[in-house]
């Protein structure tokens, strides 16, 4: 009996592995498409949406960690329906990290029509979007961080994979 169980446990571990592949690994992603904010020695990943207020939250807490570089990928949610407007904005500008700050500060959220939107910040955007799919991303905000996926502003979980 013990052994059928054990045949039918590594079989149903095998269809598993099949069905399910792991999220993409931060060395295989296009970080030349990235926003990058920060210089410091430790590098973080982050996929982010600037109208979720985790997201807004984390941004405040890692712009308080000189000790980080953060690669941003935009994932704006459908459900927040101004966010990939923001998004195509901040993707769109020249000075892409000041950008970023300015739509998790919040800068944009009455605005009534963003102005600045080019062809390029689309097209960023969309690039945004295939590796966020590619990543397996679902949820934002969610990190990267020395190889360990972090889902949410779990800042005890951050801490330990970054080291305080």
């Amino acid at each position: 009996m013990i052994p059928m169980i054990l045949k039918m446990a590594v079989v149903l571990v095998m269809l598993a592995g099949l069905f399910c592949s792991d999220p993409a690994r931060a060395s295989e992603m296009d970080f030349s498409k990235a926003v990058v904010i920060g210089s410091g020695p430790k590098t973080v990943v982050e996929f982010t949406d600037p109208d979720c207020p985790y997201c807004r939250t984390a941004s405040k807490y890692f712009d308080g960690r000189p000790d980080v570089t953060r690669k941003v990928f935009f994932y704006p949610l459908p459900r927040h329906p101004k966010a990939k407007e923001k998004v195509q904005y901040a993707l769109s500008q020249q000075d892409k990290a000041k950008a970023y700050h300015e739509i998790m500060s919040g800068k944009l959220d009455r605005a009534q029509r963003i102005e600045g939107i080019t062809a390029n910040g689309v097209k960023l955007q969309e690039e945004h979007l295939e590796i966020t799919r590619k990543a397996k991303i679902s949820a934002t905000p969610t990190f990267i961080i020395n190889g360990r996926i972090i889902e949410g502003l779990d800042k005890k979980r951050i801490e330990e994979a970054l080291g305080r």
